[in-house]
């Protein structure tokens, strides 16, 4: 397993941008797929976007496609989302995900977590 640590939430006006970042660590890292997931007060958890080890893949939810972008640097050990034109229903707890089988990115079964990063848009 990966451990994980989220980083680069806050509060933010609607329409503005923040990157969220998620450090891995583990020399394994490039061999994972990687995920974010989001849980709003109330919700369950939902997916937002994931990326295949080598990065040619992503995936992401409808309600974030065209907004949000999933990169990964595996020299770094580190997944990013960049989210732009936020709206005051993406304020959410946003988790990083991590699993070394390939499927995670179409079933959303991912083994390790994060302890999330608290994301905030005002109106």
């Amino acid at each position: 397993q990966v451990q994980l640590v989220e980083s680069g939430g806050g509060l933010v006006q609607a329409g503005g941008s923040l990157r969220l970042s998620c450090a891995a660590s583990g020399r394994t890292f490039s061999s994972y797929a990687m995920g974010w997931f989001r849980q709003a007060p109330g919700k369950e958890r939902e997916f937002v976007a994931a990326i295949s080890w080598s990065g040619g893949s992503t995936y992401y939810a409808d309600s974030v496609k065209g907004r949000f972008t999933i990169s990964r640097d595996n020299a770094k050990n580190t997944v990013y989302l960049q989210m732009n034109s936020l709206k005051p229903e993406d304020t959410a707890v946003y988790y990083c995900a991590a699993d070394p089988d390939p499927g995670v990115v179409v079933d959303g079964d991912f083994g390790s977590w994060g302890q999330g990063t608290q994301v905030t848009v005002s109106s």
